[in-house]
């Protein structure tokens, strides 16, 4: 875990040193494409979070070894203080997911609308917002842990404008496709499947250890960071591969993945709002037509999954050849091949306009290199 916990510690500070020192010319703050935003605000958390959980885990080690009583109540220790040790990096560590998910959303959906990003400077701010904000959310993870009712309203309180950030990233993201020349892409769709109430202290009492809380964490993980990647997958294939997928069977794919995934997840929200607790193997016979149905959604999720396995196969091994830029996008990366070359430019570009820049029939960005 250390190991683990250094790599990640260190690419936070690569990303961050990075963005900082080696932009191009005239590559400002406000020129950021949106994805580097995302993921500046992903490495500040990587970066202050997890040596929280390198201390954990040595603690935990300390008291394993030496006998300390740390977190052992039998020595003395207080368990919930490494609840709130661990929590306070593993909910930042959801974000860790969230925020590139978001960036790449925020990319696509100005590619795939034709037009530029409605409200940039509100999605670039909305990230470090959502960064500074989840280091003051942890404890909503021990509402039934005995704190007081002061911590759990505080607490509370504070994870609802983690909601108010991504509100406005999604209202933005809602602006961008208004009267936007929508491409209705493979990409696209999973833009459309990117998507709940357990900040609030008496939802989430009713809710807790339920299978609300596992269809909840899916509804995140896969909802929102699978659907990202895989519209970033479908997105930047024919520029990290120079090769195009079948469309169709893209789209196919991507409606197995959204249907699957809704008929997976949806009815564990109706057994966990009902009380089905979860870590049960068993369960009561009336429960049981709403399992079958979520296994049958999993399987639909399975055969979706497996379908992109082989029909990306398929176009790497038998592709067509891509176009240098086959969505017409006006992002930086589309300015060099596909698949680029070893070090993208011979010369260091200037950049003279805002990314996802659509007002112009230009090249994306107006670089010129000198």
């Amino acid at each position: 875990m250390f190991i683990v916990g250094f790599s990640s510690i260190l690419t936070g500070l690569n990303f961050i040193v990075t963005t900082h020192t080696m932009r191009g010319e005239g590559l400002t703050w406000m020129r950021l494409p949106l994805f580097v935003w995302a993921s500046y605000a992903t490495s500040i958390i990587q970066v202050i979070a997890t040596p929280v959980l390198g201390i954990t885990v040595l603690i935990v080690s300390v008291e394993r070894f030496a006998g300390f009583g740390m977190f052992d109540p039998a020595r003395g220790g207080d368990p919930v203080l490494f609840q709130h040790m661990f929590w306070f990096y593993s909910h930042p560590a959801v974000y860790i997911m969230i925020l590139p998910a978001m960036g790449v959303i925020s990319e696509t959906v100005s590619a795939f609308s034709r037009k530029n990003p409605f409200g940039y400077k509100a999605i670039a701010m909305s990230s470090i917002g959502i960064a500074f904000v989840g280091f003051f959310t942890w404890g909503h993870h021990l509402f039934v842990a005995g704190q007081s009712t002061f911590d759990a309203g505080a607490f509370g309180i504070l994870s609802m404008l983690v909601g108010v950030f991504t509100a406005i990233k999604v209202f933005n993201w809602i602006g961008t496709m208004y009267r936007g020349a929508i491409a209705f892409k493979t990409p696209f769709a999973y833009i459309c499947g990117f998507g709940v109430a357990l900040a609030t202290t008496s939802l989430d009492i009713h809710w807790h250890d339920t299978y609300f809380v596992v269809a909840h964490f899916h509804f995140i993980m896969v909802g929102a960071s699978v659907m990202a990647f895989l519209a970033a997958l479908h997105y930047w294939f024919p520029k990290m591969f120079g090769k195009t997928y079948h469309e169709g069977w893209g789209l196919v794919a991507a409606s197995l993945i959204i249907l699957g995934f809704n008929a997976t997840f949806v009815p564990q929200f109706l057994l966990g709002n009902f009380g089905m607790p979860r870590r049960y193997y068993q369960y009561p016979e009336h429960f049981q037509a709403l399992n079958v149905a979520s296994t049958a959604g999993s399987t639909l999720l399975g055969f979706g999954f497996l379908m992109i396995v082989i029909y990306l196969v398929i176009a790497l091994r038998w592709g067509q050849q891509s176009e240098q830029n086959p969505w017409g996008s006006k992002g930086f990366e589309w300015l060099t091949a596909s698949p680029p070359p070893t070090h993208n430019f011979d010369e260091i570009p200037t950049i003279t306009q805002m990314p996802h820049d659509y007002r112009t029939h230009e090249p994306p960005g107006v670089i010129h290199v000198g």
